[in-house]
């Protein structure tokens, strides 16, 4: 883990329209935004009902922080500095699939994209970079909450509508733009459609809805520290969600869901860390 100190501001925790409770005022690390707890609506990635409907469940997800923006190069070249078996040319072939930061140059990134969100990751070096950093990658309940931003069934983080001017997809621009280019949903959480998928910590699960318990959904069954404890051990596919640059309008939805080996790495993939309220 990363010895230096985390900047924080001390906030009052505001009543979302989907909170159903409150918690005293809590240090918000300033590199991250506080997700209330409470329920929101779900929708199902795979289950359709009379046709074309989409199932909805509704989920509870205690307060956690996310990052504001997706994981940049510089961050992960930070990362790199300190840990170098996860560095390009130490890496072990277990953990990527032969494309890993397949545009650095040794450890370093790209001229000018500093601020760019890191592509060409796996979700093991997600993992390993969310530990090192003192997070965790997001459950699918955790990023679809924080993506829909207290928002009610829109389509998108921002409502139903979508033009170039919201979000880099469709291979208009055709690369990653830097982090913050377009604007935040209502929770102030940027680029959750678009640019970049975002690795999760789940396994992918296509009968989701029917393993939901009431509280706090895990889709492995209440293992959430077993994963990240274990993670270098872990073979199955996992989520990934929002879309990228190169997507279309339909994996920007809020609801669709993606899937990879962990060992995947791609010129869209990328990822943001979330982090437990702890009172």
């Amino acid at each position: 883990m990363s010895t230096s100190a985390i900047e924080t501001a001390s906030v009052p925790i505001h009543q979302s329209t989907d909170a159903v409770s409150t918690l005293p005022n809590v240090n918000v690390p300033a590199d991250m935004v506080l997700i209330p707890a409470g329920e929101f609506q779900m929708r199902s990635h795979d289950i359709k009902v009379h046709g074309s409907e989409k199932l909805v469940y509704t989920v509870y997800v205690d307060a956690f922080y996310i990052d504001k923006y997706p994981v940049t190069n510089a961050q992960y070249k930070a990362f790199l500095s300190e840990n170098r078996q996860w560095q390009k040319n130490n890496i072990h072939e277990n953990y990527h699939n032969g494309n890993y930061l397949r545009t650095w140059n040794r450890n370093n990134y790209p001229k000018g994209k500093a601020d760019h969100p890191v592509v060409n990751v796996s979700w093991y070096t997600a993992m390993a970079y969310a530990q090192w950093i003192g997070k965790r990658l997001p459950t699918e309940s955790e990023w679809e909450k924080a993506a829909r931003g207290g928002l009610h069934e829109k389509t998108y983080p921002w409502g139903d509508q979508l033009n170039t001017s919201m979000a880099n997809y469709g291979k208009y621009i055709g690369a990653p733009t830097p982090i913050g280019e377009y604007l935040p949903n209502d929770y102030g959480v940027y680029d959750m459609a678009g640019n970049v998928w975002e690795w999760c910590l789940d396994e992918y699960d296509r009968n989701l809805h029917k393993k939901l318990p009431p509280r706090n959904y895990d889709p492995e069954a209440n293992s959430m520290s077993e994963t990240i404890n274990n993670f270098l051990s872990i073979k199955t596919s996992r989520v990934l969600r929002g879309g990228s640059w190169a997507s279309s309008p339909k994996a920007l939805q809020v609801a669709y869901c993606g899937a990879a080996p962990p060992t995947l790495t791609c010129n869209s993939y990328g990822f943001r860390c979330v982090r437990t309220v702890s009172l």
